[in-house]
This record gives structure tokens, sequence and C-alpha cells, in this order.
């Protein structure tokens, strides 16, 4: 018992680009414009932020390729992200975990995501035994990675080199992870959002986040414009 309670809460840590049209959640546009890509990108973010404020932490970090905008809730610390290919930007967010402290380490690409979802797994009485946790993505990526006792050397170990975006990139970091002799936990698996079709099943899953109600609004105005168009 005295294990558990002093046992020290994880860092949680968003790597995320700002909402910026053209920048951002490019593989939606079409059917979307850039524009409204960049607000399904910010809705997802604020979606994320807000369900890891409800998840029992030490720190909250904000790795930001980009500038924060008023969509950015209080109590995260932002740091920017390096530069580099994702395996090298996903390697250093962990460098700014503290030590001492399990640390997970999530994208802004799965606005479903609950809070249970991490809060369960992190817990201080199921965290025994666990090296580190793993999310795998449906595209055979994967959205989430989570380190017991995180480091610089340790994420760059695991991360540098995998390749990024490929249905083998979640294979890749398990093999990584058995090769370092980590003891690892599965977490569920999400989609990311990428394509319209998988913005369309995310939506559907999370009914009343934001992304949801983004996606309704926009679908909304596309149906508007083609009634115009048919009727002029």
């Amino acid at each position: 018992m005295r294990a558990v309670l002093a046992a020290p809460p994880p860092t949680l840590l968003v790597i995320a680009k700002a909402p910026v049209p053209g920048r951002v959640k490019t593989r939606l546009t079409p059917p979307y414009s850039p524009e409204q890509a960049a607000a399904l990108a910010e809705a997802a973010l604020v979606d994320t932020l807000r369900t890891l404020d409800t998840v029992p932490a030490g720190r909250r970090l904000l790795v930001l390729d980009g500038a924060p905008g008023p969509w950015l809730p209080p109590g995260w610390q932002v740091v920017p992200q390096v530069s580099g290919g994702l395996d090298a930007r996903l390697a250093a967010a962990f460098a700014h975990a503290p030590a001492g402290a399990p640390a997970l380490l999530v994208g802004m690409d799965t606005p479903q995501l609950r809070a249970e979802t991490l809060a369960a797994p992190l817990a201080a009485t199921a965290r025994a035994g666990a090296d580190a946790w793993y999310g795998p993505a449906a595209d055979g990526g994967f959205w989430a990675l989570g380190l017991a006792r995180p480091s610089a050397e340790l994420a760059q170990r695991l991360l540098a080199g995998v390749p990024m975006s490929t249905p083998r990139t979640g294979a890749a970091l398990l093999e990584r992870l058995a090769e370092a002799g980590l003891a690892v936990r599965r977490l569920p698996e999400l989609t990311d959002v990428d394509t319209a079709a998988d913005a369309d099943q995310v939506a559907a899953e999370a009914p009343d986040g934001a992304f949801a109600a983004r996606l309704r609004e926009l679908r909304e105005l596309r149906d508007l414009g083609r009634r115009a168009g048919v009727t002029g």
C-alpha cells in the first residue's frame, strides 16, 4: 500500500501541429477545403486535450509544431517540437518528461479517446510489471506510446529509424520494444483521423465531442451548397 501511495503520477504528452490551413489533415482535402480540414484538426485537438485534462497526471505537456491558440486550455505547458522526421520528433518529446515518473505520449488524431482508456492502465495499482504501454492504430500505426521509466536515450533507441506512416509502423515499434526487453501492456485499438471516411467513423464513435459537432456543421454546409447548386 505504501508503494502505491508513493507512486508518482504520470506525465501526459500530446504531440501536435497547430491547426493551420494547408499544414494539417491534408488528406481530408478533398472533400474538405484546407480551412475546413484545419477546423476539424482544431476540434480533434480540443477533444484530445479536454479528455487528457480528466486523466490524473503530474504534468501535461503539449509538444507543438507551431504557435498555441485560444484552443489551448489552462494547465498545459507548451514545448516546441524539434526538427526532423516524425521518429525524431516523437523520441525528443520524451526528453521533456521528468525522471522518476511514467510518461505517455499520444497524438491529436484520436478525438474519440476516452479518459478511462488511459486512466485505468496508468493508475498506480495497475502499473506493476509494466515497462511500456502501446496503443495500436487501425491503419497499422500506433496512437499511444508510454514508458514506465522514460529517458531520452531509451526513446531514441525505440523510435529512431522506425518507418512512420506505413502499415508496418506499429509492428516495427513492437519489435523495438521486444528487443529492449520491455514488458508491454496493450491499449485498445483506435482509428486515426486521416481520411474523410476515418472522420465519419470517429465522429460516430464520439458523437458528443467537438470533432463530431464540427463535422456535422461542415456536412450541413456541404449539403446546403449542393441544394443551392441544384435549385440555382
